[in-house]
Order: structure tokens, then sequence, then C-alpha cells
């Protein structure tokens, strides 16, 4: 179970402490098998690597013909590169460029599809620094294609925030966890749980089973900054919440709310979904705090 769970820190946004988990679980041959609507840029930004470093590994001189089913060998070296580190700027098939500016910032181009989240994780930064950096309001997540957004330049490539600091990902826990010690059922949860235990691997949280279509209710308010299909965990809902955490309710059927969307204590967020690994009903539960792992039994509850 630790390799899915490494495969999930792949799609966690402002969350780039669960990226480096990463270098040490996938293996060297990885391979992606190129799908309707994927480009060189999108398949190299969710793999966390450059779009020249892609191209380089599977002889790609083109970027814009990229076909249907080919198969991708994916670098080993899983360290994202801003589009403006690698040359003349270019960001990939999509021809974004980021322009260099004298503050150190680099301007960036909104893609479609495009989120704050996961422009926030291409560049190794979390999405309230991306909002400083642009101004934005404390809850601001609505971006629009073509808009010109403040990201920055080189730090992102180095593992550390533009401050110089570590990344969450380098950092320990805020305790370590045990994955056979008992986490208390009595507590108020996303589902209502038949069996409850601490996650097991690189991730660090708790995996709840219940029903199947079971609705998985929000603990506290907040706003959805993600909310969309992660490999190997369903679908899956990130919640920002005051004070600085991230609350990850992974293992959906199905979602009840889109990014942007502010929800309260008990609102539904989505269906629970089957686990293809377990067998059974299970939600994946993390929280972080400032970009730190903390127990979900100690998170705050509305």
């Amino acid at each position: 179970m630790s390799h899915r769970y490494g495969i999930f820190s792949l799609f966690l946004p402002t969350a780039v402490f669960l990226f480096a988990a990463l270098s040490s679980v996938a293996a060297q041959d990885t391979t992606h098998v190129v799908a309707r609507g994927e480009t060189v840029y999108s398949i190299s930004r969710s793999y966390r690597v450059s779009p020249e470093e892609l191209m380089r590994q599977n002889g790609i001189t083109d970027p814009s013909k990229l076909p249907v089913g080919k198969t991708l060998r994916i670098p080993a070296s899983g360290v994202a590169r801003s589009p403006a580190e690698t040359s003349g700027g270019q960001s990939g098939g999509t021809g974004n460029q980021a322009a260099r500016n004298q503050s150190g910032t680099v301007e960036y181009r909104v893609e479609r599809n495009d989120t704050l989240f996961g422009i926030a994780r291409t560049y190794g930064i979390s999405v309230q620094t991306l909002r400083d950096l642009n101004g934005f309001p404390p809850d601001f997540s609505q971006i629009k294609t073509g808009q010109r957004i403040k990201v920055p330049g080189a730090a992102a490539s180095s593992g550390e925030t533009p401050g110089g600091t570590r990344t969450a990902a380098e950092q320990p826990p805020a305790e370590e966890q045990n994955p056979a010690q008992a986490v208390d059922a009595s507590l108020r949860w996303p589902v209502t749980p038949k069996e409850i235990a601490y996650m097991t691997g690189k991730l660090y949280g708790v995996a709840l089973t219940g029903e199947r279509a079971e609705s998985v209710k929000s603990l506290i308010q907040g706003t959805v900054i993600s909310a969309g299909p992660y490999r190997g965990f369903g679908r899956v809902a990130i919640v920002e919440v005051t004070g600085g955490y991230l609350y990850v309710y992974g293992g959906c059927e199905s979602l009840s709310v889109k990014e942007g969307d502010r929800i309260g204590p008990g609102m539904e967020l989505g269906k629970l979904g089957m686990d293809a690994v377990s067998g059974k009903p299970q939600l994946f539960f993390m929280v972080y705090r400032s970009n730190t792992p903390i127990d979900p039994a100690k998170a705050p509850r509305a």
C-alpha cells in the first residue's frame, strides 16, 4: 500500500510536502500512456518533472505531436522545474511562456484547466504564498484562462520555498505516527467508522472503513481548493481551513463539491467509494498545518 500512497503524493497541490515521497517510492521505469487531451506540459506537471526532461527521455522533438496511446518513460528525477528555468522559458506543448521580471518572479499565463492549487504545486509554494505574490484576497481561488499571474523564479527548482526554508516534505511530522496505535473512533469523523486505523507507508493520516455511497462530510468550515480524481484514491476533495490547515478527503466515489465552494461543518463533500487495494469502502483522511502533517484525531473540529 505504501507504493500507492507515494503515487498519491504527486497530486496534492500546495501540498509540496507530499511530492518528496515520490522520489523514494516511484520506480525508475515508471511509464505513462498518453490519453486524449494530454500534452507534454500536463504530463510533466503531473509527474513533477520538467517538459524538457520528459521530451529528452522519450526522444520527443515536437511537443505538439504527441500521439494518443504512446507509452512514455517518466524520468526518475521527480524534480519539478519552473518553465522559466528551462530552455527559453518554454513550458511545453501548450506554448505557455513565463517572462522573468526584476523582482525574482516570473509571469505565468493561466492555461485551460489550471487551478491556483495546481500552479502553486508546480512552483513548489503554498496557495497562500501565491495569493500574496499577486495581492489576492485570503480566500481567493478562482482564476481565468489567459490571466497572467506572478510565480516564483529560480526558487521553485531548489526544493525550498522562496524564503529559503525547507518544504514540509523534508520536515518530520509534528509527531511520529504509529500505525499500530489505536485511533479514537468516538470522535466525529467524515464517515461513521466501522474500522479505523492510522495509514501505513509514506502518508500520514487515517483510513476509515464505512458504507459504500455513505456521505463524506466536512469536519469544519473552509474553502474547497481542489476537487477531482487522483490515481489510486478515487476522487479527492481538499479543503483549506483558517489557521493554515488543509483537510484532505480521499477515496470518494463521487464528489458533491467543486473548487472554490465554501463549505460548512457537516456538509456533504461526496460519496464514499470502494478502495481497490483493500476491497472495502474506505476514506483516506489527512490533515496538514502550515505544510506539516498532523494527527487527524487532533485536528480542529467545528
